[in-house]
């Protein structure tokens, strides 16, 4: 008896100790995604610091596939804010890299594809005449692979309209389609429950200010 019941003690202290060190991830994890949705945070040396900071937990925690994204999510933005082109693909080579951790533990994830559309949009966006042809299509498929994941993600929509938006006419772009399209990333936002509290809920505020561009105001 005296055996079982030091045996129940370990087992209920190994149980206890996981579950602080959940919630101190959680917590975490929460003060670091929702501070990515602030102005402040959209500067190339914010996300420099976030996106190490995400690997960090990332690599301490080993099992869980949101802070690779977040880390991804952070250099890629990084990657599409910098003036300095010389940066850019090294930026996108680690955002890959994140992406490639995250999807090991969450296949076939919408929000992970959505990331890989970013990142092909950030290498483009260093010479669009010269790697439109070869990013371009990889961009596009990334997003038809993250709808066939999720149809009611709404970043997909968003980020389609965003190329719409911002693709020249006479190469498939165009402001009514992408009118369009930012008005179904709102009805999916308005819809859309992420299945766990750490799940990617970015984008809202950004599709509306889109769409402003795309009615012209």
């Amino acid at each position: 008896m005296k055996r079982f019941f030091l045996s129940f003690l370990m087992i209920a202290g190994l149980y206890s100790a996981t579950m602080a060190q959940s919630a101190q991830y959680e917590q975490v994890m929460s003060k670091n995604i929702a501070e990515l949705e602030t102005s402040a945070a959209f500067t190339p040396a914010a996300m420099t610091e976030k996106a190490a900071l995400f690997e960090r937990i990332a690599d301490a925690e080993k099992t869980q596939w949101q802070p690779y994204y977040y880390a991804a999510y952070c250099n890629v933005m990084n990657a599409l804010m910098t003036m300095d082109r010389n940066k850019v693909d090294g930026l996108a080579d680690q955002a890959e890299a994140d992406l490639t951790k995250a999807e090991q533990m969450s296949p076939k994830n919408s929000e992970i594809a959505c990331i890989k559309s970013l990142v092909a949009t950030a290498r483009l966006k260093v010479d669009p005449m010269t790697r439109g042809q070869q990013y371009g299509p990889i961009a596009a498929a990334a997003l038809e692979e993250a709808k066939s994941f999720n149809p009611e993600n709404p970043r997909v929509y968003l980020l389609q309209g965003q190329s719409l938006l911002f693709t020249p006419e006479q190469f498939g772009g165009s402001k009514e389609k992408a009118k369009t399209t930012f008005e179904l990333a709102l009805q999916k936002f308005a819809a859309f429950k992420p299945a766990g509290t750490l799940d990617p809920k970015w984008g809202e505020a950004y599709t509306r200010s889109l769409l402003e561009k795309a009615q012209g105001k």
